[in-house]
Parts: structure tokens; sequence; C-alpha cells
């Protein structure tokens, strides 16, 4: 440090060190001030001399920020905010070549010309301003500073392929906010950089992308001024600007103030175009990156010495001339507009009396037009203002707490909070005037509060509205060489580095239905690349699981839980299907090999345990003959087989044949042949599947719920679907086939020729009411002659009927006659509820006695065989055949009589030797007692 007073330009292009070395250059004085061009920067180089110096020596003066401790040694200004004759050790000034900006280079140059430090003044920009500063500061020395990095023009780029730690800068807040929607979409979010954010919700916005939360900036031309960030290249998305005025083209100097942010320190940065901008012309890319610039020759002036004796004299003087050839008098500012609007008025006028009320009128039309809503807008509160000041020597309280608390709101959208940051920065620049409110203190801490939670809110909005965080942390990861980690949930959720990306279910990843487009390709490939060790020890747990875990569903599905991991598909035999799995292809083929083994385990244990018999059956070596042939029958009908279809098989099958087959739980009904252990819940479901498969159905039938005797007829089923469900259809409703071979066993007994009634027995098996039981009857051929008879009371019933016997009793007793023929039908089913007795069986009408009230009226139906031929005989059921009709029955249908009194038959032949009764007959026992009373 010298002792004499000196000034020295410190010129060169970007990225050379500038503001730091002016920093370092202040911190060895005692004092001293730095001025800087946006409060953003003035913050950011705040916040380094607090870390170096701590923040009881370091002031922070802004238009709307104060921080000044008492024992102040270093001040951090905007240059609009640097102090006038403070007398400090040092001073610098930043960005001095915006002495050439049409709105605000006024007072760059007023800086440039007057500000002095007491031992050192240091002029920070670049090198167009070297021609300016000799002719204004002949004393001036210059050091010139080469920039650190190369920075190269590499022409326009898409945005989809732009580079992670890019910039891409806007000259608009629409064209802002759609560049960073639009990277939200494809790389996963940006941060938002404007001038006119307040500089904590800034700060928050550069910190994720410095963290790199965020590997994209959307940012305006404010990033040019001097703001520090790793950028490795800059894309232009236009090469004009709205000035205030109109929209004129960037020059070169301000291209190059804004790419020169990329590459910072050693590191070499990159700058183009991209979106609709045009390609830069060589000429003016060579220019940006070889810093060579069309000199500064004029740089905009204002008077400084203003004199305050009427409002007319201040505007005067305002708008006095420059002598100088380099200085151009600046054109109207916003200030000068507003006290030019404000001479207009009368009041204001009057109030304007002397010097000390017109600086006062002239320090209030110095507020910035922070709210931007027009020119009277601005002029009316400016009024406002005044008037509180003049009249009452301040603003009152209770006018700016109104004010203050209109605007403290946190609720609606991006635009609503940056106005009301807008209007909170006009409050927080008044509350920064000394002597304008009763309570400086207060009410510089009241706006602050309230700029600070909108600042927040707003931050949380940009980040809501341009920041996948999901999307973002998978690029980033993706692009690096560790492996990502994957969780997956008890109830397969799938987070990958933290963030949720889908659902695991099964070996198939279905990724979060929110994403779409370039967002969802990039969730898929980062979650597939970290779910493959979850795959391979979910395939483990799997592999490992017990078979209750694992379930098929009615349509031939294969599930885990709740996670289909494949399905059936049909093999060279019904009983041995072949499994086909769900497994992502990423996963790899060890994965879905080891799947494929344990559901092919498991659908073969289910066969095995669920068509035990009919696998013993099929392994039967005992079997031969028609006996074999019919046991493959029966293998291939998985269990069930309607008789109609077999009735030639089974009239060929001799009484050992059956013994043999009922061995292994056959039964031979009179309309179907079945093994009753096969047509419980669980077979019948597997069935229906396996039945499908080899059918190649579309839309599996789905089995009936369990322990209903009768059921709707599904007339839209593939044709055999009812006999695989272990029902037959007949009506409207399909009965089960156990059930209605019990019911045939109780028909056998009745007279079918003359007619019957139903009895309570029949309706009770059914679980039918009488009009529905006669709707089954009719689908099994009979027909139904319905009548209405008088009802005889319980009091006056005759002695009643010998009861139907029962269903063994019936056996037996069909067992002793000759069997008669019945044919093959179809059974429909019917509601459960069954039909009162006395609506079953028919009693003959007592006679009405004279004057007896009108008797109650029954209906019956009666019953009879309607098929043009007699019902065919059995042929070979369960009841062996015998030579008599049912007991109790002629040969026609009616009473048979002690002995026929035909003429009798003799013949020479010698009698046929008895068949031997099949011991393994269920009647076995009542034919041995019969012959045994021959």
């Amino acid at each position: 440090m010298t002792g004499d007073r000196r000034v020295v330009a410190v010129l060169g292009p970007t990225n050379t060190g500038k503001t730091t070395y002016a920093i370092e250059r202040m911190l060895g004085h005692r004092t001293g001030v730095i001025g800087l061009p946006l409060r953003l920067l003035a913050r950011e180089v705040y916040d380094r001399v607090v870390a170096a110096r701590g923040p009881s020596v370091v002031a922070l003066v802004t238009g709307e920020e104060r921080i000044v401790p008492p024992r102040a040694q270093y001040w951090i200004c905007t240059v609009e905010a640097m102090p006038d004759g403070m007398g400090c050790d040092f001073l610098a000034v930043d960005e001095i070549q915006l002495c050439a900006d049409p709105e605000r280079g006024h007072v760059f140059t007023d800086r440039l010309m007057r500000a002095r430090g007491l031992q050192e003044t240091l002029f920070l920009g670049a090198d167009t301003m070297r021609g300016a500063i000799r002719a204004l500061v002949p004393d001036a020395q210059f050091v010139q500073r080469d920039r650190m990095s190369e920075l190269t023009y590499i022409g326009p780029k898409k945005i989809s392929r732009m580079k992670p730690r890019s910039a891409i800068v806007g000259f608009s807040v629409e064209n802002v906010y759609a560049i960073a929607e639009l990277i939200r979409r494809q790389k996963g979010g940006a941060a938002v950089v404007m001038g006119a954010l307040s500089p904590r919700t800034r700060n928050a916005q550069v910190d994720m992308y410095q963290n790199g939360e965020v590997d994209y900036l959307v940012a305006t031309d404010a990033i040019g001024m001097g703001l520090n960030l790793d950028v490795d290249h800059v894309a232009f998305s236009a090469l004009s600007k709205f000035d205030g005025r109109r929209m004129r083209p960037l020059a070169p100097n301000e291209l190059a103030q804004i790419a020169g942010r990329a590459g910072r320190g050693m590191k070499n940065g990159t700058f183009g175009v991209t979106g609709e901008a045009p390609s830069l012309d060589d000429g003016v890319a060579d220019a940006i990156t070889s810093h060579r610039f069309t000199p500064l020759k004029k740089l905009n002036w204002r008077n400084h010495a203003l004199q305050f004796g009427s409002i007319d004299r201040l505007i005067s003087t305002l708008e006095v001339a420059p002598n100088d050839e380099v200085l151009v008098k600046a054109r109207e500012a916003d200030d000068l507009g507003a006290l030019k609007a404000l001479s207009q008025d009368a009041e204001i006028t009057a109030r304007c009396s002397d010097g000390p009320s017109v600086r006062l009128l002239w320090d209030v039309c110095r507020i910035p037009d922070f709210r931007g809503i027009s020119h009277a807008e601005h002029a009316s509160l400016l009024e406002a203002i005044f008037t509180h000041l003049h009249q009452r020597g301040g603003i009152p309280d209770s006018w700016l707490a109104q004010r203050i608390k209109r605007i403290d709101r946190t609720d609606g959208d991006i635009d609503a909070l940056s106005k009301r940051l807008a209007f909170i920065r006009t409050w927080t620049y008044v509350a920064q005037r000394k002597g304008w409110t009763s309570d400086e203190s207060h009410w510089r801490d009241e706006a602050r509060s309230v700029e600070d939670r909108l600042s927040d809110a707003l931050h949380e909005r940009l980040t809501q509205r341009f920041v996948d965080r999901r999307t973002s942390v998978l690029l980033r990861r993706l692009g690096q060489k560790e492996a990502m980690v994957a969780d997956v949930s008890n109830t397969g959720d799938v987070t990958v580095e933290g963030e949720f990306v889908g659902r695991l279910e099964g070996f198939r990843f279905s990724q979060d239905k929110g994403a779409s487009g370039a967002e969802a390709k990039t969730i898929k490939a980062a979650s597939l690349q970290a779910l493959g060790p979850q795959f391979h020890l979910r395939a483990d747990r799997f592999y490992n699981a017990p078979d209750t875990e694992i379930d098929f569903t009615e349509q031939g599905g294969l599930i885990w839980g709740k996670d289909a991991v494949g399905k059936l598909v049909a093999g060279a035999d019904a009983l041995k299907p072949q499994v086909e799995v769900f497994v992502d292809d990423v996963a790899g083929p060890d994965v879905a090999q080891k799947v494929q083994r344990r559901l092919q385990h498991f659908i073969d244990r289910k066969v095995a345990a669920l068509f035990e018999p009919l696998l013993m059956l099929s392994r039967d070596e005992t079997l031969t003959g028609l006996a074999r042939g019919f046991a493959f029958q029966m293998v291939e009908g998985l269990g069930v087989l309607p008789r109609a279809a077999v009735a030639d098989d089974v009239k060929a099958l001799d009484q050992d044949a059956r013994g043999a087959l009922r061995k292994h739980g056959i039964r031979f009904g009179q309309f179907t042949i079945f093994m009753p252990l096969v047509l419980k819940p669980a077979p019948t479901r597997l069935r229906l599947v396996l039945w499908s498969l080899v059918k190649g159905i579309d839309v599996f039938p789905e089995a009936p719920p369990p322990g209903l005797v009768t059921i709707p007829a599904d007339t839209g089923a593939p044709e055999g679907a009812d006999t695989m469900s272990g029902y037959r259809i007949a009506g409207d409703r399909a009965i089960r086939i156990d059930m209605l071979e019990r019911l045939a066993d109780m028909l056998r007994g009745e007279n079918s020729r003359a007619g019957f009634e139903a009895t309570a027995d029949m309706l009770s098996i059914t679980g039918m009411t009488l009009d529905q039981f006669a709707d089954l009857m009719q689908g099994l051929g009979y027909t139904a002659e319905k009548a209405e008879r008088a009802k005889v009371k319980p009091a006056e019933a005759a002695p009643a009927e010998t009861p139907a016997p029962d269903a063994e009793a019936a056996a037996v007793e069909v067992a002793a006659a000759e069997p008669t023929s019945a044919e093959t039908t179809t059974a429909e089913s019917a509601p459960t509820d069954a039909a009162p007795v006395s609506d079953a069986v028919a009693e003959a009408p007592s006679t009405p006695q004279q004057d007896a009230p009108e008797a109650e009226m029954e209906v019956f139906y009666t019953f009879k065989w309607g098929r043009p031929a007699r019902p065919p005989r059995p042929q070979g059921g369960d009841r062996p055949k015998g030579k008599g009709k049912p007991a109790g029955k002629g040969k026609r249908g009616g009473p048979r009589g002690d002995k026929d009194k035909g003429a009798q038959r003799f013949s020479a032949r010698p009698p046929k030797p008895e068949k031997k009764i099949d011991p393994d007959n269920p009647f076995a026992a009542a034919l041995m007692g019969l012959k045994d009373n021959k």
C-alpha cells in the first residue's frame, strides 16, 4: 500500500479476477467502499467480506437493504447508494463501462469523475473504457488483466442437446419462464436468476445450481454483471432486447459481458445460440473470443450540482448540458420524469416554497418505480408520500402498515408473488430513508420480514414449476460411474436415490404415470439400471417362497401376493400346462429362468394335489382293454364326461371293467360320468383353467361360487363350460351334477307316463320353488301341466300317504326292478329357497260344506315325460340291470297286479348263467338279499 492518493483503472475482459482483486485491495486498507452494479452482486460481495472480516465491521447499503453495524469499516453498496464524502481510505467502482448505459450511465459517470478514496481508487471494467477514462481522469493509471481461460464459440445447439452446467440467457420474463419450463421437461429442471428477484430468492436459486440439484441455469442479462457461477457454456436464446423504450440488438461488448460468464477460473468456457436466435456473425464471434471491441467514446452524464431554490430551478439544473466532448447529456430518467409530473400539481407547487421542501420532493422522486404499473400511478404514489412527509413530518404508521399488510400474503402463483415482491421493494426503500418513519428500525424489519416471506414463497413456486428434482437427480447419476441405489418398499414402491420412480409389480417395473416424454425416458433408464440387484434379490426370495404365497387366477394368470408374475399356457397334455413368465428384459435370463422354474414347480404340484385321482387313474397298469380306453377319456375330460357323449363306450363295459373303474372313484350317473373328488371347488376352478387353455378360449369361464346347488345358466359361455364347472344346464338354470343324479334316482320311482307331482324331497335337494322346479323339469325333457285345486287345511287333511322313500331306499327298490329308460338332458339352476311342503304334495280336495266359505286354492304341476320316444334305458349305471319296472308300477306305468295274466312261454334252451354280482356295486347287498329270497 502506497501513501499517495492514486487512481487506477483495472481493465480487461470477464474472468480476469478484477472484483476479487478489488476486495483484496480494500481489505488491505483500514476503511473502504466498493460500489457494485447490482443489488444481487452487492449481497454476494458482502457475504465474502463478512466471511473474511466478520459482520461487525462490514456494512451493506442498497436502495432496499441497509445493514450498518456501529463500527463499520468496509461498506458494500450499489453504485447509486454509495455515500458521498465519507473520506474512506479505499474506494472502488465495479463495471465502470456502464457509464455508457442509457438508463443508469450518468450515476457511474458521476462516480468516475467525483468519487475518490483518500489513498486508493480503483475503477474496474472493460478495456473499452480506456480512452474515456484517460480523457476524464488524466492522472489515472491503467492495469491490464488478461482472461484466465479461453472462450470459444460453438454455434447453435438445441436445448435438448445442451450439456450440463449451461446457462441459457433470455431477455424477458416470459422468455425465461418458457425456457425453464422446456428444460424441466427435458432435463429435469433449471434454476432461474433475474435482476428483479430479491437477493434471498436469487441466492436460493443459485444455491440449487451450485450444489448440483439442477444442472441448468436460465437467466436474464443480470448474470453478466459479475455474478460468479460455475458455468461451462452460455447460450443466447435471443440477440436483441427491449431497453425500456424499444427493441434493439445487443452490441458485441454486451454479448461478451454475458458470454464471459462461461469458464470461470482456469476452466475454459464456450458460448453459442439456441432456440430461435440466429447464429452470430463471424466478426461478432471473433470479437467476443478475442476481446476486441469498439472503444466507448461517449459517456452519459447528468449535472450533480443541483439547485433547490424552486422546482423549476431544480429541473433546469438537472437538464444542464455537459461541456466535455466525451460526455453526452443523459436521457430523461424516471426520477426527472416524476419530478416534472408532480410539478404540474398546484398543491405540490404550493408546498415547495423553499429549498428544504424542494429537496424533500427530489428525494421522494428518486424512489424507483419498482412496481412498473404506469408513470401516472407511480406519480400518484409519490404525491401521497410527499404530502405525508411535508405535512406531518413523516409517513403515518397506520397508513404504512395498511399498505404493507396488503402485500403480506404468500398465496398465488409466480406472477402474483413477483408483483408483491416488487410492491414491497417500494416500502423497503422508503423504510431505509432516514427520518421518513417514526420508528425506522421497526419498519425496516417489518418490510424485510415481508420481503423474506415473499422471497421464500417465490423460490418455492419457482422450484415447483421449473424443477423436477427426480429427473434432475436421475439424469445426474446416470452420467456418473457409480451405481445408483434403488430401494423397494413392502408395497413395491421403488425409489432411486431417494426419488419415487414407480412400482415393482412382481418382476416388471411400472414407472410413475405422471412422467411423460423425455422425463419418462430418464426415469425408466435410471430405474432399470438401479433395479438390477433388486431383481436378483427378489428372484431368490420368490424361489424360496412357499406355495401358499403363489396362486393362479381364473383367467390363467400366476400371481405372487398381489403381483402378476406369469401366466399358464397350453402344454402337450391338459394336465401338464406350461408357464410363461412376466420378467423385464433388464432383469436378465438368470432371473427369468429362476422365476420360470419356480412357477412350473408350483403348477405341477397344484395339478398333482387337486387331480390326484385322475393321475392315479392314468397310471393304473392293471386297467386293460375297454377300461383303459375309458380311463383315458376320463383323464382327457378332466374327470367329468357327459354320459350321452360316451354312451356306447359305457354300454360296452362289462361289470369287471366297471368295477375296476369304480375303484378309482368313478361314478356312472344317469346323466354324467364323473369323479366326485374332482367336483370340489378347488379342482373345479383349476379344471376350468386347464380346459380353457386346451380349447384356446380368450376369456376363460369363471368357476361358480362353492356350495350352490343351482346357478343361473350362462348362455354366452363356450360349449361344455357347464360340464367343466360341475353343472348341467336345464332351463334357465344349471344344476350341480351330483345333485342331478340324486334327483334322477327319485324320478325313477315315479310313473312318468301317467304323470306325477313333485315331492318335498325333490324340491329340497334342488332348493327350488315349485315354479322353478317346473322349469327345471322341462329343461330335463318333461312336460309340466299347471293346474289349481282347493287347498286342504291341515285339520281336514286326509291320512298322509306313505312318504317317498329316501335316496338309499329308492336305490334298493330300483335295484330289484327292471331299469327304466332315461334320457341324457342338460341341467339348469334355480334360487336356493325351497318351496313349502304343502306346495309340493298334492292332496285330494275335501268336499266343501253347503255354507262353508270359498276354499283356498293351490297350484300344482303334473309332470310327464315329454319326449317323442320314451327315455332311453340307463346303460350300465350304478343301479344293476333287472327285468322289472320300478317298484309299484306296471308295464305301462299303472299299478301292477299279483302276477301277470298273459300266456306263459317255454324254451328248450338251457338257462343263461347269471352274471356275478359286483361286490363294489353300492347295491350289492340289496341284490344279494333279492337273490336269497328267490
